[in-house]
C-alpha cells in the first residue's frame, strides 16, 4: 500500500468496515507503560524470554551485567561519544517492541503509551518523534504502517491496550525564516524563505506543491498530506521565549518545531482552521488504520482551549462510531492541577497527565523531603466539593515520577534510581504510584532501575537494548531480564492491584499514626525530613485495603495505623497480602478500639505492606 500524499486519498469506507477492538470498561484498572520507541528495542537481543515465554538464542546483543557498568564511558573519549550517541537515532524499532509483549505483559503492563511514530524530518535528529514531517507515514527507520498494525495487534490479542503519542500543536522544522536563524516571537509574523528540502535547505515554494514542478519533495521535502502546505497552516511567529506570555505561549514555535495555526474565535466560539480540520482526519485514519485505544495528546497548554475542544469531540465521535466507546484522551497540561483539571473540563479531554505536582510528591516523599498531606490532597479539590476523599480523580489523571522531559527538573534531570541508596526505595515509589488514585503509568527502564542523571533530556532517554547509548553508561548490552528484582517487585504489586478493586477503583484516605497508641496524628516531616510509616487507606463496597510504605531506607518502622471504624469490630484481624520482607505474608495483625479502630504494623525498611 502507497503512502497516501493527500487527505482526499484516503478510503474511509474501507478502512472502517472492519469490527475494532473495544475500549475498556475503565481505564483505572489498566497500567501504563511509556516507551520512547527509538530506545525501547531493535529485535536483536540475545536471551530474553520472547512472547510466548521461550528463550531466544538468537540475536547479537548480549544481556547487561553488573560488570558492564561504564564500558562505553572508560575514556575521556568514549564518555564524549556515548554522550554524542544520546542525541542522535539509536535504532529502536516497531518489530523490536513487538517483540517485547510478553515482557511487558508479564511485567502487569495492560497498556503501552507509545512516542511518536510518525515519519520526521529527514535531514534532523529527532529521533523522539515530536518533529514530524509527514503525518500520514511512519518514520522508516521505526518501521512502516504495517508494522504498526502488527503491534497493535499483537498487543490485543494479550490483553494489552495501544495509546499513540501525538501532536497537533506543531510539525517539525519543515520550512526557514528568510531572516539568520530562528527569530524570536515579538507578535509580527516574518517572511518564510521556503519548504526545506530533503537536505534541509529552503530551496522549496512556500505554498501547495506541484510534483511535476518540484518533484524532489517527496517524499522527504517540504510537510504532507498536501492540505498541510497551504502557507496559512503555520502562525510564523518565531520561537517562545516567555513561556507563559499570551498569545506568546500559544502562537509561538517550539525552538525550530514551527506552530500550528489551529482557528479562530473564544472557547464557545471557536471557528476551527482548514489545518485543524485536517488534523482531526489524520487521526481518524489512524485510529482506524491501526486499531487504536487512545492518544496521549502533547503540548496541550500551548493550544487554544477551543482547538482541543473541537479535536476531542471530533476524534471521541469517530472512536464511538466505529465501537470504541471509551477511546481515551490524555492532555500533557503543564501549569499545575489547577490548569489542568480547568482544561479537562473545558476541553472535553478525559484525563491530564501529571507532569508537575504528582512527580514531584511521588518521589520525594518516598525519599523523605515532602510531607505525605502534599501527595493526597493532590487527589482533592475541597474548594469545589469539599470532600476528604473523590473517586472522581480515579480515572481523571495519569500518575508518574520519571518521564522523559521532566520539566519539574529543570538542567537537572535524574530518574529516582539515580539518587545514592534510591534503589532500596523503589518498591515504595512504585506502590504509592500503582496503588493510590489514579491511573498509574511507568516510564521504561524503572523495571530494570535505569538511573539516568544529567544537564538535559538525553541521560533520562537511555536504550533498554543497548546501542551506542546504553543504560548505566554502557554500549551494546540489553536489559530485557525479568529477574531484575525491581522487576519482580512491580509485577507482584501489579498482580496484588488486578486482584483487589479496592486497590484500583477505591476512596483514598491518608491515615493518622501513632507510636504510642493513644497520640494520633497524620504523618509528617520533622525538621525537613520525614523517616516514618506512610499509611493509607482504599476503601470499596465496604471493603478497606490498607497500604503503608516506610520513607526510612535504614531500618523498619512500626506504627499504630488508623483503619475505617465502621467496618472492622475490635478483635477482628486484617491479613498481610504483601510485603517486601516475606515473612510477613499471612501475618495477621488484630484490630483494637484506639482512635476509633487501629492496628499496629511494621514497616520493613525502605518497603512496602499491604493488608486485608
Amino acid at each position: 500500500m502507497n503512502t497516501p500524499q493527500r487527505l482526499a486519498d484516503l478510503d474511509f469506507t474501507s478502512l472502517t468496515n472492519r469490527t475494532f477492538h473495544p475500549s475498556p470498561a475503565a481505564w483505572e484498572d489498566q497500567v501504563l507503560y511509556f516507551l520512547m520507541l527509538d530506545r525501547f528495542s531493535d529485535g536483536q537481543e540475545q536471551s530474553f524470554v520472547d512472547n510466548d515465554g521461550h528463550v531466544v538464542a538468537g540475536g547479537t546483543t548480549p544481556l547487561f551485567q553488573l560488570s558492564d557498568a561504564g564500558n562505553a564511558t572508560q575514556t575521556a573519549e568514549q564518555a564524549a561519544q556515548w554522550r554524542e550517541a544520546g542525541i542522535r537515532f539509536v535504532g529502536g524499532t516497531l518489530k523490536g517492541l513487538q517483540s517485547k509483549i510478553g515482557y511487558l505483559k508479564r511485567l502487569g503492563i495492560t497498556a503501552i503509551w507509545i512516542s511518536p511514530i510518525f515519519k520526521q524530518v529527514a535531514s534532523q535528529e529527532t529521533y523522539h518523534g515530536y518533529g514530524i514531517q509527514n503525518f500520514l507515514d511512519v518514520d522508516p527507520r521505526f518501521g512502516t504502517r504495517d508494522d504498526l498494525r502488527a503491534v497493535v495487534d499483537t498487543a490485543h490479542a494479550n490483553g494489552i491496550y495501544v495509546i499513540l503519542d501525538i501532536i497537533f500543536n506543531h510539525a517539525g522544522d519543515v520550512f526557514a525564516y528568510a531572516t539568520n536563524g530562528q527569530p524570536v516571537f515579538n507578535g509580527t509574523t516574518f517572511p518564510v524563505a521556503g519548504y526545506r528540502d530533503a537536505a534541509g535547505i529552503p530551496s522549496l515554494p512556500f505554498r501547495e506543491l506541484d510534483l511535476t514542478l518540484h518533484n524532489s519533495a517527496w517524499p522527504d521535502g517540504a510537510i504532507w498530506p498536501r492540505e498541510f502546505q497551504r502557507p496559512d497552516t503555520f502562525t510564523q511567529k518565531g520561537k517562545i521565549q516567555h513561556w507563559d506570555n499570551d498569545p506568546e505561549f500559544l502562537e509561538g514555535d517550539f525552538e525550530s518545531l514551527k506552530d500550528i495555526r489551529h482557528g479562530t474565535g473564544s472557547l464557545d466560539t471557536y471557528q476551527p482552521s482548514p489545518t485543524l480540520k485536517a488534523i482531526a482526519d489524520v487521526y481518524k485514519y489512524w485510529i482506524a488504520y491501526a486499531d487504536l485505544d487512545g492518544f496521549r495528546i502533547d503540548t496541550v497548554k500551548h493550544m487554544e482551549l477551543g482547538a482541543t475542544r473541537y479535536f476531542s469531540a471530533v476524534i471521541r465521535e469517530f472512536a464511538m462510531a466505529i465501537g470504541k466507546e471509551n477511546f481515551y484522551l490524555i492532555g500533557e497540561i503543564t501549569g499545575g492541577r489547577s490548569r489542568a483539571f480547568t482544561t479537562l473540563e473545558l476541553t472535553g479531554l478525559n484525563a491530564a497527565l501529571g507532569i508537575d505536582d504528582i512527580p514531584d510528591k511521588l518521589e520525594y516523599l518516598v525519599k523523605g523531603f515532602r510531607n505525605p498531606t502534599e501527595y493526597f490532597d493532590l487527589f482533592r479539590n475541597s474548594e469545589l466539593v469539599n470532600k476528604g476523599s473523590h473517586t472522581w480523580f480515579r480515572n481523571r489523571v495519569v500518575t508518574l515520577f520519571d518521564d522523559h522531559d521532566q520539566v519539574r527538573k529543570g538542567n537537572n534531570k535524574a530518574r529516582f534510581c539515580a539518587d545514592p541508596g534510591a534503589y532500596q526505595q523503589i518498591a515504595a515509589v512504585i506502590a504509592l504510584n500503582v496503588l493510590t488514585l489514579g491511573i498509574p503509568c511507568l516510564y521504561y527502564g524503572t523495571e530494570q532501575a535505569f538511573d539516568g542523571a544529567g544537564g538535559n533530556d538525553r541521560y533520562i532517554r537511555e536504550s533498554m537494548f543497548g546501542g551506542d547509548f546504553g543504560a548505566f553508561r554502557s554500549a551494546n548490552r540489553h536489559f530485557f531480564t525479568e529477574s531484575n528484582p525491581a522487576y519482580r517487585v512491580i509485577a507482584q504489586l501489579l498482580a496484588l492491584r488486578r486482584q483487589h478493586i479496592a486497590l484500583r477503583r477505591g476512596r483514598q484516605y491518608l491515615r493518622p499514626i501513632s507510636g504510642n497508641g493513644s497520640q494520633f496524628g497524620l504523618p509528617m516531616m520533622l525538621g525537613g525530613q520525614i523517616r516514618s510509616v506512610v499509611p493509607w487507606s482504599r476503601l470499596f463496597n465496604n471493603e478497606e485495603a490498607l497500604c503503608a510504605i516506610n520513607t526510612d531506607p535504614q531500618s523498619a518502622r512500626t506504627a499504630w495505623v488508623t483503619i475505617d471504624n465502621e467496618l472492622h469490630p475490635a478483635g477482628s484481624e486484617l491479613t498481610c497480602l504483601f510485603s517486601t520482607d516475606p515473612t510477613q505474608l499471612n501475618t495477621r495483625v488484630t484490630v483494637e478500639a484506639r482512635n476509633g479502630k487501629a492496628v499496629k504494623l511494621t514497616v520493613p525498611a525502605g518497603g512496602v505492606v499491604v493488608y486485608k
